[in-house]
């Protein structure tokens, strides 16, 4: 999808999330880098944006569980891949996303 400059040009429909996930550490608190090897991808992502939400049977829009700036799990696998530029983003469902994480 190279046709996208700009991350916020793309806006999700309906029940979809876009996520990008957090860059794990590469270095210890204590100054020491990690070989990439031993980092691993982690589930934590950051909401960037929502769709409005579906519909139920009545003709409601139900609300989304999540909303950008949030800080989510997700699966380690599934999801749309988009990529803009160099950044690498995915787009879930919201009841594919696992949990919001609580500060």
């Amino acid at each position: 999808m190279s046709f996208l400059r700009n991350v916020k040009s793309l806006a999700p429909l309906l029940d979809r999330v876009l996520v990008q996930r957090v860059k794990p550490e590469a270095k210890t608190a204590s100054g020491i880098f990690l070989p990439e090897s031993s980092v691993k991808e982690q589930n934590e992502a950051k909401v960037l944006a929502v769709g409005p939400g579906v519909f139920d049977k009545n003709g409601q829009r139900l609300p989304m569980s999540v909303a950008p700036g949030d800080r989510v799990l997700i699966p380690q696998f599934g999801g749309s891949a988009v990529k803009v530029g160099e950044d690498e983003y995915t787009l879930f469902r919201d009841h594919e996303i696992l949990a919001k994480i609580q500060e």
